[in-house]
């Protein structure tokens, strides 16, 4: 029974609350109306039936008063009134009928047969077929002188005027009471929608705050002092402490990338200098000593590099005016193909670059793009097939894809891959998780876009967008560096693949 219960409720449950309030409204009414008009309805057509059988009681009664006779061979005669006049007014039937033989003494046209009174109808109201009879008994005089005759007067209306008159009150009742009901849903979701107005204007409010993540904006006031006004005050309250908080939490977000800024800055000469004895060190000593000089080397080359990105993070998040200059992204990744060939190992590495206009800062662009490459190398096996492409856009700037057939992003991985300090369980290559970071950021920072798509054949596709650049002059824009074998005619671009040890064909020695 209560799942049922729920059943039925659930539809009404995801009705708006000023729905349910004015449905509610009206069903109270319409419950209130229904007995209402079962009680006044009772009575009332009580009353009408009483009504009805007092007039033919009356009108028998004003007939009988009004009856003359005569004596005629066959027995008493009709002398007056008129009974079809007497009966037009009521739309009855009159019959007079002999008690002592049976006969029809008088009657109306068309008088339907009402039967026979009995001997005690005298005074009596009885249904016959589809009329309501009362009769009454006269009785004769001769001259003066009582006799022993006596004739019933059947006095007769037909019950379809009753019934047509309770219809009509039953009608009245019940559009008074579907009315009512009507009326009341009518008023039920007016004042709903009036009370609901300021939960409204708080919902608008509300949804301005989320649009524009300004918890500064003002919540509207009600004018009374009500739940609703509590629920602003209690907003409003809210949406202050949430600015205090958030005020605090730039002020704290801000000082600690001034921190990593100074810190990183900082640190970048101490490290060089440390750098320069290892390297002395190392080349120095020999046996035990010589070996730890060297692992102390790495070590702070990895330190250098985390330094290095730590610092380049920091300036993103902060405005700074950068030094743009129109450059080829086709020119980028040849260098950057360049520098990263001795450490390709066994992976097969392909550029196909087409000269590809942007403007942004050279070092950060060069920087994307060797990240892109070496998260390729790092995260898939010896012998995968990396390409590293540019191309054009119609309307300007350039595109910057690496695509590799290895495993591919995991799907747990894939929302967070752009994440600081993100990395992959097949991480090889002990990055920090900061190479895609500072790929988004700087893709950012050039209003450019970055994702990554997996390919049905296996594997991923990174793809950065750069804005659109042009160069100066009207010249064409430059195009790759000379080493790289051209497919195609002059200016079309440049493809060129390598075996393992080699990047675009270029030779590890010429690389390195």
């Amino acid at each position: 029974m209560r799942g049922r219960l729920e059943v039925l409720m659930t539809p009404i449950a995801r009705l708006p609350i000023r729905m349910r309030l004015a449905g509610t409204s009206a069903a109270l009414t319409l419950v209130i109306l229904c007995a209402f008009a079962a009680a006044i309805g009772t009575l009332t057509i009580r009353r009408i039936r009483a009504d009805f059988t007092n007039s033919l009681s009356t009108a028998a009664d004003s007939l009988r008063g009004e009856l003359s006779f005569g004596w005629g061979i066959n027995g008493p005669v009709l002398l007056g009134p008129e009974l079809d006049n007497f009966a037009a007014g009521d739309d009855a039937a009159i019959r007079i009928i002999s008690r002592n033989t049976g006969g029809v003494i008088a009657e109306t046209r068309s008088a339907p047969r009402l039967g026979l009174p009995g001997p005690d109808g005298n005074g009596r109201t009885t249904s016959t077929g589809s009329y309501l009879v009362t009769t009454v008994l006269v009785p004769l005089s001769q001259d003066g002188r009582p006799t022993n005759q006596a004739v019933y007067v059947m006095y007769a209306r037909p019950i379809s005027d009753l019934d047509k008159t309770i219809g009509r009150v039953e009608l009245f009742l019940l559009v008074g009471v579907l009315g009512g009901a009507g009326l009341a849903f009518v008023a039920g979701s007016w004042t709903a929608r009036r009370a609901m107005a300021p939960i409204a204007a708080l919902t608008a409010a509300a949804r301005e705050v989320e649009l524009t993540r300004d918890p500064n904006r003002s919540i509207p006031a009600s004018q009374s002092e009500d739940e609703v006004a509590e629920l602003g005050r209690t907003l409003e309250g809210m949406l202050h402490a949430l600015s205090d908080a958030r005020t605090e939490t730039e002020g704290m977000l801000a000082r600690q990338r001034a921190f990593v800024a100074d810190a990183s800055h900082e640190l970048r000469t101490p490290l060089t200098s440390v750098l320069a004895n290892l390297e002395l060190l190392s080349e120095t000593l020999t046996g035990d000593e010589g070996a730890a000089a060297r692992s102390a080397l790495r070590s702070s080359r990895r330190m250098r590099r985390l330094v290095a990105d730590l610092l380049l993070l920091a300036r993103a998040d902060v405005p700074r005016e950068r030094r743009d200059r129109p450059l080829d992204l086709a020119d980028v990744v040849v260098e950057a193909a360049g520098e990263l060939g001795p450490s390709s190992g066994r992976h097969e590495v392909e550029i196909d670059v087409v000269p590809a206009p942007i403007v942004g800062a050279r070092d950060d662009i060069l920087r994307v793009t060797l990240n892109l490459i070496e998260n390729a190398l790092r995260h898939t096996p010896p012998g995968t097939h990396v390409t590293v492409a540019t191309r054009s856009l119609p309307d300007g700037g350039g595109v910057l894809s690496v695509t590799d057939n290895g495993p591919g992003v995991p799907a747990d991985l894939a929302p967070r891959l752009f994440e600081r300090f993100v990395r992959g369980t097949g991480d090889r290559g002990g990055s920090f998780g900061l190479g895609l970071a500072i790929v988004a950021a700087v893709a950012s920072a050039h209003s450019g876009t970055v994702g990554v798509e997996p390919r049905p054949d296996g594997g991923a596709r990174f793809v950065v967008t750069f804005g659109p650049g042009a160069f100066p002059g009207s010249g064409p824009a430059p195009s790759p560096s000379p080493g790289v074998g051209a497919r195609g005619g002059p200016g079309t671009g440049a493809s060129a693949s390598a075996g393992p040890g080699s990047v675009a064909g270029v030779a590890p020695a010429e690389i390195a």
